[in-house]
């Protein structure tokens, strides 16, 4: 009588609390637009869209860039609700895409572009003609970011594959898109996988359409320029120098549309290769004469629009290889004492924004970002159900009641369990004291392992010491010029041995906190392992590329794939199981 008395009531407060649960009606379209709206203006206000600086990652400190990721998180997901304004969708996603793009953070771009281009193609068909052509461009640019940020991942295969989907949807149309379509492609064979022969076809190829359709775009220039470096790779010294030239005169003619003057950058860079080129063949006569051009170029106040502080090391190699061919010493080594110092201030800005953004960018802020956006949106909701607060109430003392009729019959039968697990508790302490000696046992051999790893570093330390007293006594066997050259390069060496040592220490002391229950949850799995192998797991878990791994292991790629292949037996993993999907999945 009882047992079937709670059963009607249960039933009750689960249909309660079911429809408590589910009274809160999904966003509409128009309040999802406003809300969007209203967060855009909020982000416009300190970073507009039309702004250069909004897509510079140097523009943002910590706080501002967890701020501006925030609202942006709400922005993109409100997106889904808003149905009647195709175009400012559009806008939205394709923004999204192209401002990770910018600024550095190619995960999240990939993410927000696939989403951009799956929600043109859905709603193409609805599109104007107008509409289409005015976001022709935009969909070309979300393809070949999607290309470049794969290859940045040194996921070659996926950028290939949309490398041609840019080629095929902007061949649609006879705009400059298309060849530079086809010369990205020659670019990702070129840089990524190292094959000069197809990279050369593809920069012809596009190179042969902008010259007949597009001749006096500033595209032709780029890709005369990237066949001209292929030229210099193969040897090609006179047929490279012609392109660097005639690219030197291009530039010259062109006016930039945004500050309506020369391309400063451009013009330096050309005019420094074809000195390169020129003095590699011994014709200083026109090497002389393209510096006298380049450098009245610079010289001339009418061209310092451009901050191009970044393309001078360039423009002084060249005029130090040209003074040393003309037998002019000591200007060639006071040109070289300038250089090293503006190279020197334009690294150190570089590293220090870097670093900067590391810090404040890592995979690890982001889910810290996500995870505050996501505990923002609950507090709202609490104070939604705060307002239900008597209706729950109610459904508590009704749960109660039921908690006191079952009571009664569930206490006989707790008191045969209660006899049953004493039993069952003093087996499994057994077992646990097995377990326990066991874990010490491999604790000792992971010590053991650790050990060796030590003395592993110990002893490339020692051969690095050995190799800098060789260093020594050749210094000490060198004199002029040359000994002074020794010196610098030594004092590099030990500084750039110092300041790794420091960073890694540094980088692995925030990646071992960092990672501490990662760690525990190997060693609790895979108590073989060594630090070094757990560590390789986080590298792996953070989706840090192989090339990164490598230089802050300090080792090779063909080291880091074996050390690769022997954490795969410690983890005993089939040949076609996947080492990166395995670790993802812990």
């Amino acid at each position: 009588m009882y047992q079937a008395f709670a059963v009607r009531i249960s039933k009750v407060v689960l249909l309660l609390l079911f429809s408590i649960g589910y009274s809160q009606e999904a966003i509409d379209s128009e309040e999802a637009l406003l809300r969007h709206q209203e967060l855009t203006a909020t982000m416009n206000a300190q970073f507009p869209v039309d702004d250069i600086k909004t897509f510079r990652r140097e523009s943002f400190t910590e706080d501002e860039l967890q701020e501006y990721l925030m609202k942006h998180f709400e922005r993109m997901e409100l997106l889904p609700f808003i149905t009647d304004h195709i175009t400012y969708k559009l806008d939205s996603y394709f923004h999204s895409g192209n401002w990770f793009y910018q600024i550095g953070l190619p995960e999240e771009s990939i993410i927000s572009n696939k989403e951009a281009l799956k929600y043109y193609h859905q709603v193409s068909d609805e599109l104007t003609k107008g509409t289409k052509e005015e976001f022709y461009v935009k969909v070309c640019f979300a393809y070949s970011a999607l290309a470049e940020n794969y290859a940045r991942l040194s996921l070659n295969d996926s950028a290939a594959v949309y490398h041609l989907k840019n080629i095929d949807f902007a061949q649609s149309r006879n705009t400059p898109y298309y060849p530079s379509a086809l010369n990205n492609l020659g670019l990702f064979h070129y840089w990524s996988k190292n094959e000069t022969d197809t990279a050369l076809v593809y920069f012809k190829k596009a190179f042969d359409i902008t010259k007949a359709e597009f001749p006096n775009h500033y595209l032709i220039g780029s890709i005369r320029d990237n066949i001209a470096d292929i030229y210099m790779d193969q040897g090609k010294t006179e047929e490279a120098g012609h392109l660097y030239g005639l690219n030197f005169d291009f530039y010259q003619h062109i006016i930039n549309k945004d500050l309506k003057s020369l391309d400063m950058p451009r013009i330096i860079s050309a005019g420094a290769q074809h000195m390169n080129a020129t003095l590699k063949q011994d014709k200083l006569e026109d090497a002389q004469q393209t510096y006298f051009r380049l450098n009245s170029l610079i010289n001339d106040p009418e061209n310092k629009a451009w901050d191009y502080q970044k393309s001078m090391p360039e423009f002084l190699e060249a005029k130090s290889i040209l003074l040393y061919k003309k037998g002019a010493f000591k200007e060639a080594y006071e040109n070289e004492q300038y250089l090293n110092q503006l190279s020197d201030s334009l690294y150190q800005v570089s590293k220090d924004v870097d670093k900067r953004w590391l810090t404040a960018t890592n995979d690890i802020v982001l889910d810290k970002i996500r995870l505050n956006y996501k505990m923002e949106q609950s507090i709202k909701e609490n104070k939604i159900k705060n307002q239900r607060l008597k209706l729950y109430i109610s459904a508590s003392l009704s749960l109660l009641v039921i908690t006191l009729l079952t009571s009664l019959f569930f206490s006989r039968r707790q008191h045969l369990i209660n006899a049953r697990n004493k039993r069952l508790l003093a087996e499994e302490r057994l077992k646990y004291a097995a377990v326990q000696n066991e874990h010490l046992e491999n604790e000792v051999a992971a010590k053991k392992r650790d050990l060796s790893d030590f003395a592993i570093n110990l002893s490339q330390n020692q051969k690095w010491a050995e190799l800098l007293a060789n260093k020594i006594e050749t210094l000490k066997a060198t004199k002029g010029r040359q000994r002074k050259s020794l010196m610098d390069e030594l004092e590099q060496e030990i500084k750039n041995k110092v300041n790794f040592d420091s960073e890694n220490k540094e980088f692995y002391e925030r990646l071992d906190k960092l990672s501490d229950a990662f760690y525990r949850k190997l060693k609790s799995k895979f108590p073989e392992l060594s630090k070094t192998d757990k560590r390789l797991c986080s590298l792996i878990r953070l989706k840090i590329n192989s090339n990164e791994i490598a230089r802050l292991q300090n080792i090779t790629i063909a080291s880091l794939n074996t050390s690769r292949y022997r954490l795969r037996k410690k983890l005993n993993l089939a040949k076609e199981v996947d080492l990166d999907d395995f670790i993802q999945s812990l």
